[in-house]
Parts: structure tokens; sequence; C-alpha cells
């Protein structure tokens, strides 16, 4: 089991309804879009870490790593916002103050959703959260593919996990150019395996009847009006907090 799912079915929120959650992470994520974010992004960052941390009960580190790969992309890529290509003259790179604002903008904004997504995934087992997306309107189709990556994201992981313990063993990571040639051998393996996986459960759900609908079993839960008022009482907070701050800072 990946250690995201793990703490998504024993965590301290993981018997209360899925739609408090997504109230909570939901609200938090539209208040980073609509409102000024270098004020009101750190406030929805810490409050969702808050909320995985102290209310969920997710270790701090698990909700670090788990948001560090996608935050390493992120700031990858901030680099590129800031530099601008001057074309008077010789053409050369240079930093743009506009481009710099840009950046920390798309950076705080980019960072706080994450979050938001990250502290739900660490909170809701997907099992649980596309029955109630599908019963709030989203498109069947749209859950159907959901529901297949996420259970060919355990294949793929354990052949992953197995491919690079069987490499280890033959010293296949012994050196640099070893170590090149081995994961590009393993990357390779996992492609074609997973296409064939991927066709093998194709064909498994047509020969059973497949015809456009997966059904999982959840456990029925009643949402909480205290829980309820709790999350909408945070979202209000936040966002008061927010365009306080952004008065502010103007």
């Amino acid at each position: 089991m990946l250690p995201i799912d793990r703490f998504a079915w024993t965590n301290r929120w993981s018997s209360h309804h899925p739609g408090e959650r997504m109230l909570l992470a939901g609200g938090l994520l539209i208040l980073t879009l609509v409102l000024p974010p270098v004020s009101t992004a750190p406030l929805v960052l810490i409050t969702m870490t808050a909320a995985t941390v102290l209310g969920a009960g997710v270790p701090v580190s698990a909700f670090i790593r788990a948001l560090a790969v996608p935050a390493g992309f992120l700031l990858a890529g901030l680099p590129f916002i800031v530099l601008s290509l001057d074309l008077d003259g010789a053409p050369s790179l240079v930093v743009s103050a506009e481009g710099a604002r840009m950046a920390l903008e798309v950076g705080l904004r980019s960072l706080a959703a994450m979050s938001c997504l990250v502290g739900l995934s660490l909170t809701t087992p997907a099992s649980e959260l596309i029955p109630w997306l599908r019963r709030v309107g989203v498109p069947q189709a749209v859950l159907e593919i959901a529901l297949l990556m996420y259970r060919l994201l355990f294949v793929v992981a354990a052949r992953a996990t197995a491919g690079r313990e069987a490499q280890e063993a033959r010293l296949g990571y012994t050196s640099f150019g070893r170590s090149v040639r081995s994961l590009g051998l393993l990357t390779a393996a996992l492609l074609s395996r997973s296409l064939a996986r991927a066709r093998r459960l194709e064909i498994g759900l047509a020969a059973r009847g497949f015809e456009g609908e997966l059904r999982v079993l959840s456990r029925p839960r009643a949402l909480s009006p205290r829980r309820l008022a709790t999350a909408g009482a945070t979202l209000l907070a936040v966002g008061v907090g927010g365009l306080s701050l952004s008065q502010v800072l103007a």
C-alpha cells in the first residue's frame, strides 16, 4: 500500500463524511484562485497544513514528502518566468521586475493549491471520494478514468520496486554509468508492461460486461453540522484575513 493511501485510511478523519473534507479543501482551493495570492496563499498553506497534521493526525513529514515532488517541478519552472529575453541589440536574458512579481504570485498560488490537493489525498481514500463525486454530478467518464489510473498506480509502483530491487541485487547501481543504464531499462520495462496491463484490464472489463460504470463499496456516513460549520468558519476567516492583508500590503 502506498503511504498516501495508508494515511488516507488511518487518519483521524477517516470515519467522517468525505463531503466535509471536500468542503474544506475545495473552499480553500477556490479562495486561492480568486483572492490576491500574496496575502491569501500563505494563509491557505498554513490552514491546510494545520488541518491535515493537527486535525487529521497525519505526520508532518508525510505531508512535506507528498508536497515536495510537485513543489520541485514548480520551483524548476519559476526561473523561466523571472527571466525575459531582451532583443534590443544583442539578445540577452535579463531579470524582469514584472516577471519576478508574476513568479512570486504564481509560486504562492500554485503551492497553496497543491497543499489543498495533498491534504485531501492524505485524508480521503479514492474509493470514498469517487462515489461522492458521482453523486454531486461529476461526469462518469472522468471518474472511471480516474479510478482506473488510481488502480494502475499500485501496479506500476509494485513493479518498479520489484524491478529496482532485482537490479540492485545484480549490482546495477554500482556506478553512474550502470545507474543510468539500469534506470533506462527499468523505465522501458515499466512502460511496456503498463501498456500490456492496461490492455488486459480493458479485455477483462469487456468480458465481464462493462457498460461504462465501475461500482465500489462505501460505508454510508452522515454529514456533521458541527464539522460543516467549523469548515465554513475556517473558510470565512481565511477569506477575510486574505482580503485584510491585501489591503495592508497594497
